[in-house]
């Protein structure tokens, strides 16, 4: 019996046909940056729609009304019922919840209760006050603690300098403990009110943005200038860091050169947490320095149960905080393509 090349092809006998099971050929692999990105962004997109949902029902179920509270007692029943009707808050809840998913889809935020003003408007002429003092105070925080951490590691590594260190990181947990809006009001206190050198209030200066930015980032520094200085000590008792020393290269080439990119990534890991939460934190020293950015939109906001104004800046924080997240994976993988972050 004659068997045919096909078929000896094949184990058995039998020839796979092309798509099946039996066949071997392999789709092209997705390279892992490009599926790092796609699961990112998909777990991005997840992430606001939960904060989409969430938002929406824990406002709607808080009691009260938000016309009503808008208006003031003295408004007539007609004109809260008419408000109501304008704004839809007189549907059931489900279907304001679809008018607004319907209003998101086409880039509409609604429109605020309190100002009858575009929560779009409103929202891109207060954030960009908002995002260049969160930015700000992240390149403080960061260059504050690179340097300050690395010279307390240098300096700790000789035993003359472990009570020095000792002060050192006491006044450091004593700076994270502090609560932002104690240190913005210690700060007026002291450089405005006393000693008179910078304004106590007020945005749109670089005089007047110096006490803001302190006030929100110190603390951050001194919590990120601790994580520094460990991982300088565990780098400057490397090898390769003793190989360097021992070629009686500049101080300075060995630090910046061998020492730096070594700790960096962690710094920037940290780092990238720190400036979602100072976003977040700059409502507190908003209302302190009287900046108008998101911060008093959003007190303002939640005094007067402004739905809409409440829901527009809370996924706008959400989206800051999570392309704040891709971004600085983003930089990690750049800096070091056999990061972990890429298979997680």
């Amino acid at each position: 019996m004659t068997v045919s090349p096909l078929a000896q092809a094949a184990p058995g006998g039998v020839t796979p046909l092309p798509g099946r099971r039996g066949d071997r050929r392999v789709l092209p692999a997705i390279p892992p940056r490009l599926d790092f990105l796609l699961r990112r962004l998909g777990r991005l997109v997840i992430s606001l729609v939960v904060v989409v949902i969430a938002t929406f029902l824990i406002i709607h179920l808080v009691p009260g009304d938000p016309v009503r509270a808008a208006l003031g007692p003295s408004a007539s029943p007609e004109l809260v019922a008419g408000i109501r009707a304008e704004l839809g808050l007189d549907k059931p809840i489900w279907q304001q919840f679809v008018d607004y998913v319907g209003g998101l889809l086409r880039g509409d935020l609604g429109v605020s209760i309190s100002t009858q003003r575009s929560v779009g408007a409103t929202i891109a002429q207060r954030f960009p006050a908002t995002l260049t003092l969160a930015v700000l105070a992240f390149v403080v925080a960061l260059f504050g603690a690179l340097v300050i951490g690395i010279l307390s590691a240098v300096s700790v590594r000789s035993a003359r300098h472990r009570a020095s260190d000792n002060v050192f990181t006491g006044f450091l947990g004593t700076l994270i403990a502090i609560p932002d809006f104690l240190l913005a009001v210690g700060l007026i206190a002291l450089f405005s009110v006393t000693l008179g050198w910078f304004p106590a209030a007020g945005w749109g200066s670089p005089q007047q943005a110096v006490l803001p930015v302190l006030a929100l980032s110190l603390g951050p520094m001194a919590y990120l200038s601790r994580i520094v200085q460990v991982e300088m000590i565990g780098v400057l008792g490397s090898t390769y860091m003793i190989t360097a020393r021992s070629k009686r290269l500049p101080a300075r080439l060995v630090y910046i050169r061998h020492a730096l990119p070594n700790i960096i990534t962690a710094s920037l890991t940290v780092g990238g947490l720190l400036l979602s939460g100072l976003t977040a934190a700059t409502v507190l020293i908003e209302t302190v320095f009287a900046i108008p950015g998101m911060g008093q939109a959003t007190v303002a906001a939640v005094g007067s149960k402004d739905y809409p104004m409440i829901q527009g800046v809370v996924l706008v924080y959400a989206l800051t905080v999570l392309g704040i997240n891709l971004v600085v994976d983003l930089i990690l993988i750049t800096m070091d393509p056999r990061s972990s972050i890429v298979e997680g």
